[in-house]
């Protein structure tokens, strides 16, 4: 049975039913009179169904009470909603769970969301370690190559934040054919950009390279820019697998990402033995191996759609309105993606400069580093799926915001720990994995102290930028981050210039993420913050990520 109304319904601890019941398989049986009591005030809503089961008055002809109150006027417990209604996200943290039983609940989401993040960094580093042994001018290429291909692809993160935000806005009204045609539209969107990008690598990738690297480093250029040429004819696929990634990901499907992981994993592994061991095509058949496997995990995703009921082939062209909403969506984490990204092309860029054996530890460090530190992006993710509802939802409890927060803290502080002791002792411990040139290791051991610093942070700053961001709070984090960007920047060239070589790059990086994470943590804990403020005017919550 559907209910139709020009109000919904909602539930909120200070209502109640009196004169009537309702359960699952009924609504009110015929026109009556009914009261609804918000603590002392009652309230009284006559005629309010018709025969045919609509609601027949609108918010508006309720007497005036008080305005504040009249969107509240038609909330019943959740228990006693019809089915169609009352479905709810299933994840939600109860009220009255503890504090350990909503961290192992955000341990059950997020884990398998690992997945989702963790391809790309898996796919360099494996590259890494296999080219690593065979010589050191391809795997200082490695350096700018990853750059071009893996950071790159950060600045169309705004296709995952969108994709997931409108899935999920879809899905809460229950059109399946909206679902449909939000996905059709992202995936256009993502293959177009794909092109443009296949395009720009075809035509501008030795150019740029050559301006990252310099004229006195051809050997390494030519060696980068096979690596870039091959691994770009995947763009295409990479972006419609982000698509149809977060796609599911609405759907609170978090397996499918952890599967694609695992064959494109293999994939890439065997390849890179096969084609670089045996068969010594070097970093060219590393780059083979890695955009194989790419296309691979993008197909998966985008028949797993299918399992879902939704065609992932289906590409339609979006209007000039929904562009605009996409982009009012998406500006925002498109700034703060191209500050990051901005980032960590410079400590490349400055690594670059020092020689070839400087480079290349920088390379196995920072692709290390990148490997631990998608492990946090989940609880981002986490907050994104959990926070909205608490913070701006029908069910409003900001107090369960703080809570949730505070558990998503800790387990990224947890997290931190765990792998910046497990991220330092690999290199420190088993430097020979990724090469077994005793100047390259000796450059990687300088840098342990500030790495570890570095990523045992990094979890938690997830969290925190997570929070902000289902909080709509995004002026702020686009600003912010922005602002350290430019900050981290000018440290760095200092830095560089002084002379303190790989450690200053690294050093930097620690400020740059203790930074992130003292002004994240600043803003949320305001008493007028998002997590305590009563008042929402200040933030665009016109579309809301509650998945």
């Amino acid at each position: 049975m559907n209910l139709r109304a020009p109000f919904h319904y909602s539930y909120h601890p200070n209502f109640r039913t009196t004169n009537t019941k309702l359960n699952r398989n009924s609504v009110f049986p015929k026109p009556a009179l009914r009261i609804f009591e918000l603590k002392n005030n009652p309230i009284y809503i006559s005629n309010c169904i018709s025969p045919s089961h609509e609601v027949t008055r609108s918010i508006d002809q309720i007497p005036p009470i008080e305005e504040e109150r009249k969107e509240n006027v038609a909330a019943v417990e959740e228990s006693h909603l019809p089915e169609e209604i009352a479905e709810n996200d299933g994840q939600e943290f109860s009220e009255n769970e503890s504090l350990w039983t909503q961290m192992v609940e955000i341990a059950k989401f997020s884990g398998p969301a690992v997945g989702l993040w963790i391809c790309g960094p898996l796919m360099s580093l494996i590259d890494t370690a296999v080219i690593g042994q065979g010589s050191s001018v391809e795997l200082a290429a490695l350096g700018p190559g990853t750059v071009f291909c893996d950071y790159t692809s950060y600045v169309f993160m705004f296709l995952s934040i969108a994709t997931s935000n409108l899935v999920a806005t879809s899905l809460a009204r229950q059109d399946k054919n909206e679902v449909q045609h939000q996905i059709s539209i992202l995936l256009f969107i993502g293959l177009a950009g794909g092109f443009l990008m296949l395009f720009f690598t075809r035509l501008y990738g030795p150019w740029a390279l050559a301006g990252f690297m310099g004229a006195n480093r051809a050997d390494v250029t030519t060696a980068a820019n096979t690596y870039v040429q091959i691994r770009g004819l995947a763009w295409p696929a990479v972006l419609i697998g982000w698509v149809a990634q977060s796609a599911s990901l609405g759907m609170k499907d978090s397996w499918g990402p952890l599967k694609a992981l695992a064959v494109a994993t293999a994939i890439n592994g065997i390849g890179d033995i096969v084609l670089c061991r045996f068969l010594g095509y070097g970093i060219a058949g590393a780059a083979w191996a890695t955009m194989v496997s790419q296309v691979v995990a993008a197909y998966m995703m985008v028949r797993a759609l299918s399992s879902k009921g939704y065609n992932g082939f289906a590409i339609s062209i979006p209007s000039p309105d929904e562009l605009l909403d996409i982009f009012k969506l998406a500006a925002p984490v498109f700034v703060t993606m191209m500050s990051k990204v901005a980032f960590y092309s410079l400590l490349v860029y400055f690594a670059t400069s020092m020689g070839t054996k400087t480079v290349a530890a920088h390379q196995v460090m920072i692709q290390v580093y990148c490997m631990c530190s998608v492990f946090g992006e989940p609880l981002s993710q986490t907050a994104q799926s959990f926070m909205p509802a608490m913070i701006y939802g029908v069910n409003r409890n900001l107090a369960k915001a703080r809570t949730l927060l505070k558990s998503l803290v800790i387990i990224g502080a947890l997290s931190g720990l765990i792998l910046g002791s497990i991220g330092t002792c690999v290199p420190w411990l088993f430097p020979k994995i990724f090469s077994p040139d005793p100047e390259v290791i000796q450059e990687m051991h300088k840098v342990l102290i500030p790495y570890a610093l570095a990523l045992c942070i990094t979890p938690s700053t997830h969290s925190l930028e997570g929070t902000l961001l289902a909080g709509r709070d995004l002026k702020f984090i686009s600003m912010s981050m922005s602002g350290i960007f430019c900050v981290g920047t000018l440290v760095l060239l200092l830095l560089s210039k002084g002379g303190y070589g790989l450690t200053g790059c690294w050093s930097t990086l620690v400020a740059f993420q203790w930074a992130r994470f003292s002004i994240a943590l600043w803003r949320l804990t305001k008493r007028n913050g998002i997590l305590y403020s009563e008042d929402l005017t200040r933030y665009q919550v016109g579309k809301l990520k509650s998945i």
